[in-house]
């Protein structure tokens, strides 16, 4: 139970904490950029955890659950903080509300499915779709530690919309296979 894998997964979910203690209220570009690196290393070990799963044959029931829990919970968690703290305001805080939508619905709808023994695998696309989230919510994270180049922040809002673009398309592909399993 305590594979390696498993331990990175963990450490991710340990870590988010810390995460939004860096990113508490009026962060200095020092704290922004603690946050970028911890943020990485997160990213870093979402990354390992299933190669290495995967490579050495230990892909666990503990894993597989544990895994989009860790995904979800530091996506959900910088996304919060980044509106608290107006990194994230306007009409963006409508691209992070639906990628916090989605990703809750999701979640719900996997269950849901699990419960009648259905699997539905991750998408090229809902890939693509992790891929943006991450790459924009970095950005927003390490545009708080580089104030004088604007043209990271405006690198994370292009992303972040992508990404809820994205979510959106690939939010309805989960659904729509939901709904056939529907009463």
């Amino acid at each position: 139970m305590l594979t390696l894998p498993n331990i990175l997964t963990l450490s991710r979910i340990f870590a988010v904490p810390l995460l939004v203690f860096l990113l508490w209220p009026s962060p200095k570009p020092f704290d922004y950029f603690l946050a970028f690196a911890l943020y990485c290393l997160m990213g870093i070990t979402d990354y390992f955890d299933g190669y290495l799963a995967r490579a050495k044959g230990t892909v666990s029931r503990l894993g597989v659950f544990l895994d989009p829990i860790a995904d979800k919970i530091m996506v959900a968690a910088v996304v919060v903080m980044l509106i608290f703290i107006d990194d994230i305001e306007g009409w963006n805080m409508i691209a992070a509300l639906i990628i916090l939508l989605r990703e809750i619905m999701v979640s719900g709808l996997r269950e849901f499915l699990a419960g009648l023994s259905v699997s539905v695998p991750v998408s090229r696309l809902a890939k693509w779709k992790t891929t943006f989230q991450l790459v924009s919510l970095g950005a927003l994270i390490l545009g708080g530690a580089l104030p004088e180049w604007p043209f990271v922040m405006s690198t994370g809002v292009v992303t972040l919309w992508a990404a809820a673009i994205l979510t959106m398309v690939t939010g309805w592909d989960y659904l729509r296979v939901g709904l056939k399993h529907m009463d």
